[in-house]
């Protein structure tokens, strides 16, 4: 099979960004193509011949070096594939339409499973980061953790679903917004541009404020339905009862922070900040204002975001990249090139 292999984190270079991990080789194109026999599948797995899956910035936070992984590696954790074949145990999901999300696999049996919480699992192991992922024409999925997907639906869109649109649902159900109030989207890339629809689905009478950089998503955020897109830097019309940071950097912590309104809460929905978070108490946090932060995703949030698409489906904007195009949509994630969200395609 074809596939797109990490040997060693690196560095991706942009033209135009300065160079931050002099330790780390500087490479425009950390992944290799290579030609690999397909995996076979052991019991409990499933073997998928995958139709798409969608470039996340994990994955470049994993080439990197910010998150650990497994080398060599397979990247890609938002996989959408037919079973074609499947290890003892799980034959019945031969010719079903699976997608693959960020938890590959939980123990069951730890305290943090045991109160529900297998997101927070002990043994917590990561699709395309600790088991290989789906940037490649074939993937091996554990039957327990893929989840059900409709036919007639392109591929390209539903792949986002799985990790931006997912995790985005757990973040938005963490910041919970009330009927009438104001969300405040910080960043405005492939999970906040589900997450806006989202929220607008399940508040209607919300009101959601987006401060991003680039000029391209605000008009995005506003076709959308952002009440105001407005730079980081500029005041919204009014305090925030939520927040919701999809940022990479430390900066927009302490800038929700203080536009939130007494009681408010933030939500971190990045996996690893690359600068600094800066808070002064009386400043930012004073007023029991609050901060939490998103850590991986459940089965249930996976499935009760793909029950709520099916009610009111989402317009995810697709940027399309072929197999072999993997290291360019790394350096498009980084550069902030991507309007919506990147999706690779092997075929």
């Amino acid at each position: 099979m074809r596939a797109m292999l990490l040997r060693e984190r690196a560095e991706v270079k942009v033209e135009g960004l300065p160079r931050r991990y002099p330790e780390l080789p500087w490479r425009e194109d950390p992944l290799e193509p290579v030609d690999l026999p397909a995996p076979e599948p052991g019991g409990g797995q499933v073997l998928l011949r995958v139709e798409a899956c969608g470039a996340c910035y994990t994955d470049l936070d994993i080439v990197e070096g910010r998150v650990g992984c497994k080398l060599p590696l397979i990247l890609g954790h938002q996989i959408v594939g037919r079973v074609v074949e499947a290890g003892p145990g799980a034959e019945g999901l031969v010719g079903a339409r699976v997608g693959v999300a960020w938890i590959a696999w939980a123990c069951g049996t730890c305290k943090f499973c045991g109160r529900g919480l297998e997101n927070l699992c002990e043994r917590f192991r990561a699709t395309g980061c600790d088991v290989d992922g789906g940037y490649a024409e074939y993937a091996i999925a554990y039957a327990d953790f893929v989840h059900p997907l409709p036919e007639g639906v392109e591929a390209e869109r539903l792949a986002p679903l799985l990790c931006a649109g997912a995790v985005g649902y757990r973040a938005l159900r963490l910041a919970d917004p009330p009927d009438g109030g104001r969300l405040g989207l910080f960043g405005f890339g492939s999970s906040a541009h589900i997450v806006i629809q989202l929220a607008r689905a399940l508040r209607p009478s919300l009101e959601v404020y987006v401060f991003t950089r680039s000029a391209e998503h605000r008009r995005l955020a506003l076709e959308l339905g952002a009440d105001w897109a407005g730079h980081p830097s500029e005041d919204p019309p009014a305090k925030l009862d939520c927040a919701i940071d999809f940022t990479p950097v430390g900066e927009t912590v302490a800038r929700a922070m203080e536009l939130l309104d007494r009681g408010g809460r933030l939500v971190i929905n990045a996996i690893r900040k690359q600068t600094p978070v800066v808070l002064d108490y009386a400043r930012h946090m004073w007023e029991e204002r609050e901060v939490r932060s998103v850590a991986n995703v459940s089965r249930e949030d996976v499935r009760g975001l793909i029950r709520l698409a099916a009610r009111s489906p989402p317009r995810i904007s697709v940027q399309r990249y072929r197999l072999e195009e993997a290291n360019r949509a790394l350096r498009d994630l980084k550069a902030a090139r991507v309007v919506g969200s990147p999706v690779i395609v092997p075929t």
